[in-house]
């Protein structure tokens, strides 16, 4: 049976990639040409440890990537998800276009799942009319994926996952499927329960940090340490507080809680609170910015140094990263572009965009660590007598501000 994966961006990719090497036979679809060509032509199209020693094995054993929707029964459609701005509903624009070009060449009976995380009850409203109305009888189940950037190849193997499907027979059928690699826990529930427990899990930790953000704010006015107490409170054996941070970033936990309270918005009270205490993290940020450099005797914005573009540690992705969020934020403001540098993003994407640290630092006279990446850990003594705001907690006796 082939394998028909659909959207290759950073959960596509390595589930068909995945998938090939282990001896699935798989043909991977997406619409950028330009995407496509890359990996024909042996291209990795990010950056993940493993990616390229998996990419070469799934190569040799025979991955297609095009453009082109094969006929087969079996599809899974892994795109973009984000929610809209104005109601905070999932736009599901992506998976219903993907779902119509599968349903115009697909075989009877196939078996289709969506692997995009989608608000609870997206399926029966946006995916089954366009089944029904196609005339064709498919099968539907929804696995949404559970792996973070950074450690995708171990998740993808190792994390349990769940599969959500209308009757036991489809269900069992796609385990099987996913079986052939994930060695976790496969398991099966109905659609909606899927759709729903996919988002939650986000929404949680969003909770969760939020409350750690709440907490950092309270301990700065109060002058204690955010980290010490969180620290000595996470001892208690059902206390697990995360990190505070500069704000929340990554196409998960910063998107899917919208989706919750675009759709239950009398219920989701707490959830739309924590979005709101996340979001605005990267303008607290500024205000510590401000204070430091008044304390510092530095006129304006153009002697600070970003420190970090992506939205977590050692990886290259951008997504809703806290850092862009903030350089919105000042240019907003109308402030002088800061200087910018992450050794992870080699393309421009910041005005100022520095690509030699040595020049970057050269450029600061703040420099706030905004992403706690490797090659930072690495340099610290390269951050010796400079003033330092660090909202990852990462440095050490080499910052002299926390947020």
């Amino acid at each position: 049976m082939r394998v028909c994966v659909v959207g290759l961006g950073y959960i596509g990719l390595p589930t068909a990639l995945m998938m090939a090497a282990h001896g699935q036979d798989v043909t991977a679809v997406d619409y950028n040409a330009d995407l496509v060509s890359r990996l024909q032509a042996g291209q990795v199209t990010f950056k993940e440890g493993g990616l390229p020693a998996l990419f070469a094995e799934a190569t040799g054993r025979g991955i297609r990537f095009t453009s082109e929707y094969p006929r087969t029964g079996f599809y899974i459609i892994a795109v973009p998800t984000p929610y809209m701005a104005d109601s905070k509903k999932v736009d599901a624009s992506y998976v219903t276009g993907a779902m119509a070009s599968v349903l115009e060449v697909c075989e009877d009976d196939a078996v289709i799942v969506v692997e995009s995380t989608i608000s609870p009850g997206t399926i029966d409203r946006e995916i089954r009319p366009l089944a029904e109305k196609s005339g064709k009888h498919v099968r539907l189940a929804h696995a949404p994926e559970r792996i973070i950037p950074g450690n995708m190849l171990h998740e993808l193997v190792n994390n349990a996952r769940t599969i959500g499907s209308d009757d036991r027979e489809t269900g069992e059928l796609v385990r099987s499927v996913y079986a052939s690699f994930c060695k976790g826990e496969i398991v099966l529930t109905d659609i909606r329960t899927a759709e729903m427990s996919k988002v939650v899990e986000n929404t949680f930790r969003d909770i969760n940090i939020a409350f750690a953000n709440e907490l950092a704010k309270i301990c700065r006015q109060s002058g204690m340490d955010v980290y010490e107490i969180i620290r000595i409170a996470n001892k208690h054996p059902r206390v697990n507080i995360l990190q505070p941070g500069p704000g929340v970033g990554g196409h998960c936990i910063s998107v899917d809680p919208w989706f919750l309270v675009g759709d239950y918005p009398e219920q989701a009270k707490l959830i739309r609170q924590a979005r709101e205490v996340n979001s605005a993290m990267p303008a607290f940020v500024l205000e510590r910015i401000r204070t430091i450099m008044a304390e510092k005797g530095i006129g304006d914005t153009s002697r600070v140094g970003l420190y970090g573009l992506t939205y977590k540690e050692n990886v290259d992705d951008v997504r809703e990263s806290p850092t862009l969020q903030l350089l919105a934020v000042m240019k907003e403001q109308g402030l002088p572009a800061p200087a910018v540098y992450d050794p992870m993003v080699s393309r421009d994407i910041a005005d100022r965009q520095y690509h030699d640290f040595g020049a970057f630092l050269a450029a600061s006279d703040l420099v706030v660590v905004l992403v706690g990446h490797a090659h930072l850990r690495e340099n610290l003594d390269k951050l010796a007598g400079r003033a330092v705001l660090d909202t990852r907690h990462v440095c050490g006796d080499m910052a002299q501000y926390g947020i």
